[in-house]
């Protein structure tokens, strides 16, 4: 057995690493108080892993038992084997959780899978070693984080001049067995929880500024590696108060580089600007969307369920405009899946025998889909309406002299119970209007990149990967056939 059990995962984290929270310097993320509730719910996926050991693991060439996540898809068959692993993880946290271990394990399966890439402009060496630490993560069952865009102070100038390119990543020196890099970078979503954490390409880099081409990746407790927590959103509430809150942050962080010395064994592209600016540009979408899209559309097919049990429960499943919102909810959901069936059913081997799906579904969807979300959540504040608010804490039921009255006063429409009338709508604050329901929402807005990037990528894509010339087909090719019945001429 290699996959990890929650209580394995947790003993992974005691290892001193350089974490604030609240100006409070936090050695060890394990005990601090603040971070219980997160680490009990990252715990607990480690856990489902193995309560649906059926759909989320799978046999390595040792015969152990490794998260489905690892696999590189050698076939349409495999696509559909890790489908089916990927659909079970994300029902774990109904896909609140979008930066759970498994989609930086389907990344690395990814540029695995794509040798040519990788090895190429001289890079052999960091090719080796990104294919070794795979099947490290894969062994080990280790979770990883990931930070891919630098800070920008000043949105006037480029990116990479100016005082933006003083910000920026970069190596400084070299030692015999490791480089050392000083910077910052963000957003380390699952930061302080991660035990490694990874840097590759996201925008490509000047090619006159090789020193911050770099991919590579370091653990959490490397020395000099600052872990700065935005505020953490868990309250210490149970499951039935807070369903979302009291176990779901999964914590964003900024990273600061304090002169990091970075494992040579550990580095994949070292100051390559050729490399580092075309590995990225060949499988990473379909392949990373796969997974992003799925734990989507459980999001989506989750809120479109319960937001048809608000109808219900107030009694509103037949007005019109309540049920246009509803459909208006299951049609995000339905867009999703046929989105994601039809980049499925288009995959094809993108080189190295690896396929990997169809891009231009989720192409379209990456600028779209953050819309969608954003309007979920508006679609909850308005069936809940003020019922949102009139919810009594589980505590409330257990009050001899509170229990019978809100039986009476708070039940649901057909007398549905009182009690499970309040964590339904608990649930639905706590999916879309608690803290932690809007630091969801923001990164569902821009996890995917600004849609007006998305949707500029999009077009530039159309017009490389399609010889458009529909406006003078239809002209020559009507024109002629119609030009006879021009009578009166």
């Amino acid at each position: 057995m290699v996959a990890r059990t929650g209580e394995q995962y947790l003993s992974g984290l005691k290892d001193h690493r350089s974490v604030w929270v609240n100006g409070q310097r936090v050695t060890d993320v394990s005990s601090h108080p603040g971070f219980k509730g997160s680490l009990a719910g990252m715990a607990g996926y480690f856990d489902w892993q193995h309560v649906e050991q059926d759909e989320c693991l799978i046999e390595n060439e040792t015969g152990d038992l490794v998260n489905v996540s690892h696999l590189i898809p050698r076939s349409r068959e495999d696509l559909a084997l890790r489908h089916k692993g990927l659909r079970a993880l994300a029902r774990y946290s109904v896909g609140m959780l979008g930066r759970t271990p498994d989609y930086v394990n389907v990344t690395f399966a990814g540029f695995a899978g794509q040798p040519s890439l990788w090895r190429a402009a001289g890079n052999e060496e960091g090719h080796d070693n990104l294919i070794a630490f795979q099947k490290e993560i894969a062994a080990k069952d280790l979770s990883l984080t990931h930070t891919i865009v630098h800070p920008i102070v000043d949105k006037r100038i480029p990116d990479y001049e100016g005082v933006n390119q003083q910000l920026a990543l970069r190596k400084v020196g070299e030692t015999k067995d490791s480089i050392i890099v000083n910077g910052a970078r963000i957003l380390a979503t699952l930061g302080p929880f991660a035990d490694e954490l990874a840097v590759y390409p996201a925008h490509p880099v000047p090619e006159d500024q090789p020193e911050i081409a770099l991919a590579f990746s370091v653990p959490m407790n490397a020395e000099g590696l600052k872990v700065l927590c935005r505020d953490h959103y868990t309250v210490d509430r149970n499951v039935f108060d807070a369903p979302f809150s009291s176990r779901f942050d999964e914590q964003d962080a900024f990273i600061i580089f304090d002169n990091v010395e970075i494992p040579k064994s550990r580095v994949f592209c070292d100051s390559n600007p050729a490399v580092f600016n075309t590995v990225m540009r060949r499988g990473w979408t379909g392949n990373i969307m796969q997974q992003t899209v799925i734990r989507a559309l459980t999001k989506l097919e989750f809120a479109y369920d319960l937001a048809s049990r608000m109808a219900d429960v107030t009694g509103q499943n037949q007005r019109s405009d309540t049920t246009q919102m509803l459909g208006e909810l299951w049609s995000f959901a339905e867009l999703t899946r046929s989105a994601l069936k039809a980049a499925e059913d288009g995959a094809f081997d993108y080189g190295d025998g690896t396929w990997i799906c169809d891009e231009r579904p989720f192409i379209a969807l990456r600028p779209t889909m953050p819309g969608w979300m954003v309007r979920t959540n508006d679609i909850l504040k308005l069936i809940g309406s003020h019922n949102l608010l009139a919810t009594p804490a589980e505590a409330d039921f257990e009050d001899e002299t509170l229990k019978p009255l809100l039986a009476h006063y708070l039940r649901g429409a057909d007398d549905a119970n009182a009690k499970d009338r309040a964590r339904l709508f608990r649930t639905a604050w706590d999916m879309a209007g608690s803290a932690l329901g809007g630091r969801v929402e923001l990164y569902e807005r821009f996890y995917l990149a600004s849609a007006a990037r998305n949707y500029s990528l999009a077009h530039m894509m159309a017009q490389r990967t399609q010889d458009w010339q529909n406006v003078p087909d239809f002209w020559a090719a009507t024109d002629k056939i119609t030009e006879k019945y021009q009578l009166g001429r």
